[in-house]
């Protein structure tokens, strides 16, 4: 079993900076492939970046430019950096792992395990 804790949302004004972070336990963190989804009410959870076992990463477009993932496997944490924050990025943002390759990065429902997920709230 792979335990995800997400940390660091919060508040913060539009066209500000936040960075959310996520530490692994429970499996060797490299052999992990990990994505940031989020939701907010009333909508899906969608899919927001994802970095894999060689450090390739995806973006979806609404955070491409804004948004930076990245990992370090030493401290088995995956971060979120977000800059430039607007208001339709306030959601629940979740962090995901996935021990083997999949055919859809973005695709949630392809990811085994999640976070209990942390709040982030852009104001206008």
């Amino acid at each position: 079993q792979v335990q995800l804790v997400e940390s660091g949302g919060g508040l913060v004004q539009g066209g500000g900076s936040l960075r959310v972070s996520c530490v692994a336990s429970g499996r060797t963190f490299s052999s992990l492939g990990m994505g940031w989804f989020r939701q907010a009410p009333g909508k899906e959870r969608d899919f927001v970046a994802a970095i894999w076992w060689a450090g390739t990463t995806f973006y979806a477009d609404s955070v491409k430019g804004r948004f930076t993932i990245s990992r370090d496997n030493a401290k088995n944490t995956v971060y979120l950096q977000m800059n430039s924050l607007k208001p339709e990025d306030t959601a629940v943002y979740y962090c995901a792992a996935v021990a083997s390759h999949i055919a859809d990065y973005s695709s949630p429902r392809l990811y085994a395990y999640w976070g209990q997920g942390t709040q982030v709230t852009v104001s206008s």
